[in-house]
């Protein structure tokens, strides 16, 4: 089955489809190349949706990575970006593969089929030569016979007229004759043409033209082949990467196999364990009887003295209160001026003590935590001195092997005058030695902050129980200190003097009230509550499903948020109860807000 024998009259047609051949193949590039780029599109914002969700460093969220399942999610990010380095792969060997190599393959192939239909036309041209060279001569025999004919007739008319001189035959006779003789010259032309045309097309159709549409048939059936090949190379290479996104897909379910539902639940009691034993029942304290109340006992005053109650201010059992959260004033409080009260408060016995945690609360609730960590509960300042002496043993492991390395150095200067200088390290080495025992200090010192601790820490064994604070009307004189109970504020943080003395709660007074009246809180944003918060707590505030508060306060890492309603109500409610919108120039003028049903 050959095109040369079969379609030896059809070369226009197949002109026309070896074009459509080759525009298939342009139209099979041009797919090829839009898959790459989506390959390529794709693997981009894979990277981009695992470089999103990745931890940042030095941040709190790289510390929530701490979780078997929020592991597994980093193991899944990592995977994910594997997975798009497989799409990139497949983006560039389909490129190198098919695109660049059938782009280069077209070229060569539009070259080939314009050097195979200019030996067509040529041939063609050639035969259509030979037949208008045929012609010619067929009409030029043609003609002359004509003319042959027309003077014999003449010839013999003049030779039967008798009035004809016979000088005038004799001219007649020889132009028949010429006439003729050009005939039949004209005759064996004629049939020399013929033969050499009938030859010229035989050869056209049985010999060059088959041979051209032979070639033409074998650079289609190439071409063929060609797509055919780079169309299993297009499903190879998607194939050569699926064993790796296999794998990618294998690491990623054994990271979540890895889960550890009951892991994460310790993890979460170490890092939010305070230390404290749970508080014993309150005694019943009889106000029948004014002048004779019953003192409870309080378990962290237990845990740290040795069970004996201690007088304490107050007219009646008050809860634990947050630094600066705004109470309540009676009309007499309110009139009473605030210098007045604080030099009372300053003229009394305890007022070091006192002024002493006031000032404590006060660059607490500024975010200055103390060097010993003793704003927080016992087992979180373990933990944190714990890392603390860790990181300071590290640095001093860092400074003794660049010690190390600078007597070696130092050493082989001595050995080698001509490699250094050996007093020239020396001014280092003293410069780390001094680092080191800086350092050193430093760890004794936090040694001695944990084993103090760790010395503290009450036994598993230990009842707690609570003192609530009274004011024995009996005995007045007997109060003279502050209390030296850890505080609770919702912000995690506590607060406590270390002292030998026996110390006593001072009675309940608003001098904190004054400084936060005198400055409030600008405002730093608006929120609006998600959930109902029945706010029970003292420094708490209820807030109701869809009301507009103003936020004062951000969550600083302890999960709640200070909001304010009005000038007079303001407190801590839990920081997923709302929905916070910050703005960095709001100012502090407050406008209605209005409650917002759902």
């Amino acid at each position: 089955m050959s095109w040369g024998t079969e379609l030896w009259d059809q070369f226009d047609n197949l002109e026309k489809h070896t074009q459509w051949g080759i525009d298939v193949l342009e139209k099979y590039i041009k797919f090829v190349k839009e898959r790459t780029e989506i390959e390529l599109s794709y693997a981009k914002q894979l990277r981009n949706l695992s470089k999103k969700y990745q931890p940042k460093k030095n941040s709190k969220e790289e510390e929530e990575y701490r979780y078997t399942s929020t592991r597994a999610f980093l193991a899944t990010l990592n995977e994910m970006n594997d997975y798009a380095g497989q799409h990139e792969v497949i983006s560039e060997n389909m490129t190198s593969l098919i695109t660049a190599e059938l782009t280069r393959y077209v070229q060569e192939l539009k070259q080939e089929r314009k050097s195979h239909f200019h030996d067509g036309r040529k041939a063609q041209q050639h035969i259509e030569t030979c037949w208008k060279q045929l012609e010619a001569s067929k009409r030029r025999f043609e003609r002359d016979c004509k003319e042959a004919d027309r003077a014999q007739q003449y010839f013999e008319k003049m030779d039967a007229d008798i009035n004809v001189t016979k000088a005038d035959v004799e001219k007649a006779r020889q132009q028949a004759q010429l006439r003729h003789q050009m005939a039949e010259d004209s005759k064996a032309e004629y049939s020399s043409t013929l033969q050499k045309f009938n030859s010229e097309q035989h050869e056209h159709y049985y010999t060059h033209i088959p041979n051209i549409f032979q070639k033409i048939q074998e650079m289609e059936e190439r071409r063929i082949v060609r797509i055919g090949e780079s169309m299993k190379t297009f499903a190879k290479v998607d194939r050569q990467v699926i064993p790796i996104i296999g794998k990618c897909l294998d690491e990623i379910t054994k990271a979540a196999e890895s889960v550890d539902h009951k892991n994460d639940s310790q993890m979460v009691i170490e890092a939010f364990k305070s230390g404290f034993e749970p508080p014993g029942d309150v005694d019943f304290e009889d106000f029948t009887q004014p002048m004779k109340r019953t003192v409870s006992e309080s378990s962290l005053s237990n845990s740290r003295g040795d069970g004996k109650s201690e007088p304490k201010f107050g007219s009646k059992s008050k809860g634990k209160l947050w630094p600066f959260i705004k109470k309540n004033k009676s009309p007499k409080q309110q009139k009473e001026p605030l210098s007045h009260r604080f030099n009372e408060f300053m003229t009394s016995k305890p007022k070091i003590h006192c002024f002493r945690s006031l000032k404590r609360g006060l660059s607490l609730k500024l975010g200055a935590g103390p060097e010993d960590f003793s704003n927080l509960p016992p087992e979180q300042r373990r933990k944190k001195l714990q890392q603390k002496v860790d990181e300071l043993n590290r640095d001093i492991q860092k400074e003794m092997d660049s010690r190390d390395a600078l007597t070696k150095m130092k050493d082989v200067y001595i050995k080698n005058p001509q490699m250094g200088d050996a007093a020239s390290v020396d001014h280092r080495l003293a410069e780390l030695g001094q680092n080191i025992e800086k350092l050193r200090l430093e760890v004794q010192k936090f040694e001695g902050w944990l084993a103090e601790v760790e010395g503290r820490l009450p036994a598993r064994s230990e009842q707690p129980r609570r003192q609530s604070g009274v004011y024995e009307a009996q005995n007045p004189s007997g109060v003279n200190s502050c209390a030296q109970d850890r505080e609770s504020s919702p912000d995690g943080s506590y607060t406590e003097e270390q002292s030998q003395e026996t110390e006593m709660k001072v009675p309940a007074t608003d001098f904190d009230d004054e400084f936060d009246d005198e400055e409030p809180l600008p405002t730093i944003g608006t929120c609006k509550a998600l959930y109902t918060f029945e706010g029970q707590n003292e420094g708490t505030i209820s807030v109701a499903e869809g009301e507009m508060l103003y936020v004062i306060e951000e969550d600083k890492g302890d999960g709640w948020t200070r909001i304010r309603r009005n000038e007079d109500e303001e407190g801590y409610v839990p920081t997923s109860y709302v929905e916070v919108y910050l703005d960095k120039n709001a100012k502090d003028v407050h406008k209605p807000l209005q409650k917002i049903s759902e």
